[in-house]
């Protein structure tokens, strides 16, 4: 299909540029082994993936995005500092958007560096701007980082902490947490019923599915525990609410988010790694004077980011995913590492899109 010949043309150039830079061309396998995937993301992402069983090799999937492998490759055998790009296929099920492409070339640019996280930031988000010259998109920002940081700091138990962690990338069940740990929505009036009982084993119907009774009667311990918990004080979860709802310019973003750190003054060193970061993408030459900040961007989409997220988006094509995206992502090295870890940030870009946003435009 010559289209099909365009956007791998298109790739290639966009390869060349990324090595332009300084970065190593890399390969990684098409069937990746799906248990690190499923480790990494939970269940869910079997919904997203085409996974397939080998005899010899278990569980595989074809390769949802080029990240991970990289993450991998440079963990076993990379020098630092590093910068590796890529292109090639990925895999993705479009069940719920059959409109959407399940097959596409992605082509990406990594950077593993620890002498200076907000120049990489900088660096990965520029040359992906630069890549996209000419295409009439909006790029918006985050840092997810910031709202780890609140959620780690807050005057509460440790397990509503990390219950809190584990659901930052989920926001329906984070905001209903959040609520439930304040107070401001009571529990269940199930679980209410449950630990009103003095022997909730008492009249347990025969052991089903997976849990024991011993691992039922520590769950019920926990939630006895729970309940004794004080809420999470007005002060932080107004806070909170206004972190969360944070949209403006980046400037002024930061600005409303120092306002913020007066009641939870644990987002102090990731608001300074976000100022950081802005001034070295003006010293770059990019306008952050009109750079879009969200607090909660990339909530929903990023699962293994933990700081920077950015995207770009074509204008007036709201049907369209991103055309690019990128983030930070220090916690994976440590979740691939085998004890080692080393800050990362990367990006990539869709050519496909590309190609049908420059065919638009000329039409």
């Amino acid at each position: 299909m010559p289209e099909r010949a365009e956007i791998r043309a298109l790739a290639t150039q966009l390869r060349a540029r990324f090595e332009a830079a300084g970065a190593q061309a890399v390969e990684a396998s098409i069937l990746q082994p799906a248990e690190t995937l499923l480790d990494l993301y939970g269940e869910n992402i079997r919904g997203r993936a085409y996974v397939t069983s080998d005899a010899l090799r278990g569980e595989q999937m074809l390769r949802p995005d080029f990240t991970v492998p990289v993450v991998q490759m440079h963990m076993a055998h990379g020098a630092e500092p590093a910068r590796y790009t890529y292109a090639g296929e990925v895999f993705r099920r479009q069940e719920h958007d059959p409109d959407r492409a399940n097959e596409y070339i992605q082509v990406g640019y990594e950077i593993f560096d620890r002498e200076n996280p907000a120049e990489a930031d900088a660096e990965v988000f520029a040359l992906i701007a630069q890549a996209l010259e000419g295409l009439s998109l909006r790029a918006a920002t985050g840092d997810i980082g910031i709202l780890m940081a609140a959620v780690q700091g807050l005057r509460t138990t440790e397990a509503r902490k990390a219950a809190l962690m584990r659901h930052i990338w989920h926001p329906r069940r984070f905001r209903a947490l959040l609520d439930r740990f304040s107070g401001r929505v009571p529990p269940p009036p199930s679980r209410t019923a449950l630990l009103a009982q003095a022997d909730p084993l008492a009249d347990l119907p025969p052991a089903i599915g997976k849990r024991s009774v011993a691992e039922i009667a520590e769950r019920i311990e926990a939630l006895r525990a729970d309940a004794e918990v004080p809420p999470i004080s007005d002060r932080e979860m107004a806070a909170l609410d206004t972190l969360l709802a944070v949209r403006e310019t980046a400037p002024f973003a930061l600005e409303r988010l120092r306002d913020v750190a007066v009641d939870l003054p644990q987002i102090a060193p990731a608001l300074a790694r976000l100022e950081a970061r802005l001034q070295a993408l003006a010293a770059r030459g990019l306008d952050v004077e009109n750079l879009d900040f969200e607090a909660s961007y990339g909530r929903t989409s990023m699962e293994y980011y933990d700081g920077f997220v950015f995207g770009f988006y074509a204008e007036g094509r709201p049907d369209l995913p991103p055309i690019a995206t990128g983030g930070r992502y220090d916690a994976l090295t440590r979740r691939l590492g085998d004890g080692a870890e080393i800050p990362a940030v990367g990006g990539v870009l869709r050519p496909g899109l590309m190609h049908a946003l420059e065919r638009e435009a000329r039409a």
